[in-house]
C-alpha cells in the first residue's frame, strides 16, 4: 500500500513506513509504535513496535497495533495516514488497554533520515530556536552542543509549531508540523518539575534525536541514569514528541554542579498517565521537498506552516493607536534639571517611574522620540508636542558628542552626566538617523538647524575614520580611547541607513563609499554567512531578530540608492529569515494581572528576542512599512500579509483606547514569557515599546497617505511604486 504526492511515495509494508523519491530511500521508520514509558522508579524507557495491521480506507491508511511494556502495559496505537492540502497528514489516537507498575507514557511519531545519520550533515530550521547548525547560539540553546543525543523543544517556543532538517549535500527535506493551533490549558494544580504526569498537556514537542539503547534520566543534582534497553535504534531521525519533553540542554545556574566536575543538562518530561481507558490525540503534517539552499527551504517551509496554522488580522484603529501613543509621548517627555527626555521604564498599569536614564537608541530612542514629537506637534498643531521634540534634538547635539567623534550613549539625570556604556554601534546608528530626520523635517519647512547637521556630519565621519578595511565595523567602541571594545562585527548593517541618508542631503560621497563598503561585508557574511546576530545591546552577541531587521533596514536603503539587485536579494534574505520570529499562532494564557490586554488578547504578533526564548515582545511592528513597501518592490502579496498582521497583531498587547486601565492610553508592557502557559513579565512600559509603534505608522502615512495597510492599498498600484521610491523625495528641499 502507498500514497503519492509532489513526487514522493509514502509505502506501507512489513509494519513499518518508508518514504521514496524514485528509487532513492531518504527516509524509513520500521518500528512506527514508539512509547516512552515512566515506569515506578521515575525513570523513563522506552520501546517500539512495528504495525501489526494497515488497510486503505477512502483514500487514507489506517495503521494500528498494540505496543507492550516488559512490566504489561499495554498501548494501542492508531495512526491515519492521508494527503491533505499538499501534506502527508498523520492522525494519532493512542488509548492504555492495560496497566501494570507504570506511572506514565509518551509517544513519538518520527522518521529516520536514511542519508546520513550524523546531525552535522543537516542544517535545520525551527523558528526562533535552530538556524542552519545554530553556530552563532548561545552554548545553552539546542542545537549548540550538536553531540547530544535528544535536541527537542516544546513547540510552544516556537513561533509556528514547526522543524526542518536539510540533507546538506542533496537539499532533501522533511518538515513536521502540528497540523492545528489547539492546545488547551494545561493543569494548574501543581508547579511543573523534571518529570510529571498531566492529563491535560496538550503540547508537542518536535525536533531530531539520535538516542544509544539505553535510558537517560537527569538526577535534580544533573546525574545521568543510564539503563541498557533491548530497543534497536535505527539512526538519526525528526520526531514529534506528545505530549512534549525539551531535550537534552545545558544545566545553569547551579553552582554544586563544579564538585562534580562534569558537564551536567537537563531533560525535563511530561507524561500522561498511564491508566486504563486514558486515551490521547495528536495530528501532525509532514512535508517533503528538496531546495536550493537553506534560505529557500525555511521560506517554503515556513509559509507552507503559516497558511495552515496562522491567526486572523487583529481589528484596530491605528489612527487612534498612534494618536494616542503620541498624545502620551507628549506628556512623559518633560525636563530633567538641564536635559530633556522621557523615563527610561515606568510600571504599569499607573505608569509608577521606576528609572530615569535616556539612551540614544535601542531600548530609549530618546532622538529618535524627539524628532516623532516634532513631527506630531507640526501636522497636528500640538505646540507642546512640537517644542518638547525640539529640546529633545537640541539637548542631545548640545551634550553628547565627544571628542573622539561619536556622541555618548546614555544620560543619566541624577549623575548629571553620562553612563560608563561604550559607544555602541547600533546604538548610536539609531540616534543619529533620527537626528538626520529631524533636521530634514526642518529643512523642508524652511528652518535652518545648523548644528543637528554638524552633529551628524561629525558621527558620519567618525564612522569613515574607523571603518575596517574589509568594510566592517566593531559591534562596541571603547570612550576612553575610541578602541575597539567588541571584535565581532555583525552589526555593520546598522550603520549603512543612516549613512546613505546623509550622503542624500550633502552630497559627501565619502559617506556613499563607506556605506556601500559596509554593505559588501554584510551581503558576505551577515547575509550569505546567516550571521544574523548580536544587534541587542543588552544580550551577548548571539543570533537574534533585531540583527535581521537592521538587516533589512540596511540592504532597503542599498536598494533604494542602486537598484542593484544583490541589495534586493539580500533584502528578500533578510526578511524571510526575520518573518520566521513572529509568533503567528498562539495558544491558552494565564494572565496574573487583570489589566494587562492578554487577559482578553492573544499574544500572536509577538517575538522572541534572542534565539531559544519562550516568549516576546512587539518589537516585529518595527517592520511593517518595510515589509508592504517589499511588497510593492516584489509583487509578492505574502509580504502584505504579513505586514498587516505584524501591523496589527502587535497591538494585542496595547492598551489602545485606554478600556484596560492603563494611566494613558496606547502604551503596551515592554515584553514577557509564556511558554509556560503563564505570563510572566516586568510589566513596565520602556520608550522603544512606543516608538517601533509610531515609527513605521509615520513612515506609512508619509509615503502612502494612510496609518494602516488597508488604507495605502487604496492607492492604484501605479501610484504606490512611484511614491515608493523614497529616496527621489528624501532629501528635496525645493531650494
Amino acid at each position: 500500500m502507498e500514497l503519492s504526492f509532489n513526487n514522493y511515495t509514502v509505502l506501507f509494508r512489513d509494519g513499518g513506513v518508508e518514504v521514496f523519491k524514485g528509487d532513492t530511500l531518504l527516509y524509513f521508520n520500521k518500528r512506527p509504535l514508539y512509547a516512552f514509558i515512566k515506569t515506578a522508579l521515575a525513570v523513563t524507557e522506552f520501546y517500539d513496535a512495528p504495525y501489526e495491521t494497515a488497510a486503505e480506507t477512502d483514500g487514507r491508511i489506517i495503521a494500528e497495533g498494540t505496543l507492550k511494556s516488559p512490566t504489561g502495559s499495554q498501548l494501542h496505537f492508531s495512526d491515519s495516514y492521508g494527503i491533505t492540502g499538499g501534506a502527508l497528514k498523520v492522525d494519532r489516537t493512542v488509548t492504555v488497554l492495560e496497566t501494570a507498575d507504570d506511572y506514565g507514557f509518551t509517544t513519538k511519531l518520527s522518521f529516520v533520515m536514511a542519508a546520513s545519520d550524523n546531525i552535522r550533515d543537516y542544517n535545520c530550521f525551527a523558528p526562533a530556536n535552530w538556524y542552519r547548525q545554530n553556530e552563532f547560539a548561545n552554548p545553552t540553546i539546542m542545537g549548540y552542543d550538536l553531540d547530544c543525543e535528544y535536541f527537542w523543544r516544546r513547540e510552544v517556543c516556537y513561533t509556528l509549531p514547526l522543524f526542518a532538517a536539510q540533507n546538506k549535500a542533496t537539499g532533501e527535506t522533511i518538515s513536521l508540523s502540528r497540523w492545528a493551533a489547539d492546545i488547551g490549558m494545561r493543569s494548574q494544580e501543581f508547579t511543573e518539575s523534571e518529570n510529571i504526569v498531566d492529563r491535560k498537556f496538550t503540547i508537542g514537542s518536535i525536533g531530531v534525536s539520535k538516542p544509544e539503547n539505553r535510558t537517560i534520566d537527569y538526577l535534580y543534582y544533573g546525574y545521568p541514569v543510564r539503563k541498557q534497553l533491548d530497543t534497536a535504534c535505527d539512526g538519526l531521525s525528526i520526531d514529534y514528541v506528545y505530549p512534549g519533553a525539551d531535550g537534552q540542554l545545558p544545566r545553569t545556574g547551579r553552582g554544586y554542579n563544579i564538585d562534580y566536575m562534569m558537564q551536567t543538562k537537563t531533560m525535563t518530561r511530561v507524561f500522561h498517565p498511564m491508566e486504563k481507558g486514558f486515551a490521547d490525540s495528536y495530528s501532525v503534517a509532514v512535508n517533503f521537498g528538496q531546495y536550493d539552499g537553506f534560505y529557500p527551504m525555511m521560506r517554503d517551509t515556513w509559509r507552507t506552516a503559516c497558511d495552515r496554522l496562522k491567526e486572523p488580522v487583529y481589528q484596530v484603529d491605528q489612527e487612534l493607536q498612534y494618536k494616542n501613543c503620541m498624545k502620551s509621548l507628549t506628556k512623559l517627555t518633560r525636563q530633567y534639571g538641564d536635559a530633556w527626555g522621557l523615563p527610561f521604564s515606568c510600571r504599569l498599569p499607573q505608569l509608577d517611574v521606576s528609572s530615569v536614564s535616556f539612551q540614544f537608541g535601542f531600548v530609549g530612542q530618546q532622538p529618535g522620540i524627539g524628532y516623532q514629537l516634532i513631527r506630531y506637534g507640526d501636522m497636528e498643531n500640538d505646540q507642546e508636542a512640537y517644542e518638547k521634540g525640539n529640546h529633545i534634538i537640541d539637548f542631545w547635539v548640545n551634550t553628547a558628542m565627544t571628542e573622539i567623534g561619536a556622541p555618548n550613549v546614555c544620560y543619566n539625570p541624577a549623575l548629571k552626566g553620562f553612563e560608563p556604556m561604550p559607544f555602541w554601534t547600533r546604538m548610536i546608528a539609531d540616534g543619529l538617523e533620527n537626528i538626520l530626520d529631524a533636521y530634514v523635517y526642518m529643512r523642508k519647512k524652511d528652518e535652518e538647524r545648523p548644528a543637528w547637521l554638524e552633529f551628524c556630519r561629525k558621527a558620519a565621519d567618525w564612522f569613515v575614520r574607523i571603518q575596517n578595511e574589509d568594510g566592517s565595523w566593531y559591534r562596541a567602541y571603547n570612550t576612553d580611547d575610541g578602541s575597539m571594545r567588541m571584535d565581532s562585527k555583525a552589526n555593520t548593517i546598522s550603520a549603512v541607513r543612516f549613512l546613505i541618508q546623509l550622503h542624500l542631503v550633502t552630497g559627501e560621497s565619502s559617506y556613499r563609499e563607506a556605506a556601500l563598503r559596509a554593505g559588501e561585508w554584510s551581503y558576505q557574511n551577515v547575509y550569505l554567512n546567516m550571521e544574523y546576530r548580536g544587534s541587542t545591546c543588552d544580550n551577548t552577541d548571539i543570533t537574534d531578530n533585531e540583527s535581521g531587521i537592521y538587516a533589512m533596514f540596511g540592504f532597503l536603503s542599498l536598494y533604494d540608492l542602486t537598484g542593484e539587485q544583490k541589495w534586493l536579494d539580500a533584502l528578500i534574505g533578510a526578511a524571510d529569515y526575520t518573518e520566521t520570529w513572529t509568533y503567528m499562532w498562539s495558544y491558552p494564557l494565564k494572565v496574573e494581572w487583570p489589566n494587562h490586554p492578554f487577559s482578553k488578547n492573544s499574544f500572536s504578533g509577538q517575538s522572541p528576542v534572542t534565539i531559544g526564548g519562550g516568549g516576546g515582545d512587539m518589537y516585529m511592528a518595527a517592520c511593517a512599512y518595510i515589509y508592504y513597501r517589499l511588497y510593492i518592490i516584489t509583487g509578492d502579496v505574502h509580504y502584505r500579509d504579513y505586514a498587516e498582521f505584524i501591523h496589527n497583531n502587535t497591538r494585542q498587547a496595547n492598551d489602545v483606547d485606554g478600556s484596560f486601565g492603563y494611566a494613558l492610553p496606547g502604551l503596551s508592557h515592554e515584553g514577557g514569557r509564556f511558554g509556560s502557559q503563564t505570563f510572566t513579565s516586568h510589566y513596565h512600559w520602556l520608550p522603544w515599546v512606543t516608538y517601533v509603534e509610531i515609527d513605521p505608522t509615520s513612515r506609512l502615512y508619509d509615503t502612502f497617505g494612510a496609518y494602516d495597510i488597508a488604507g495605502a492599498d487604496k492607492l492604484s498600484m501605479e501610484e504606490r511604486i512611484r511614491r515608493n521610491r523614497i529616496y527621489d523625495t528624501y532629501a528635496k528641499f525645493g531650494d
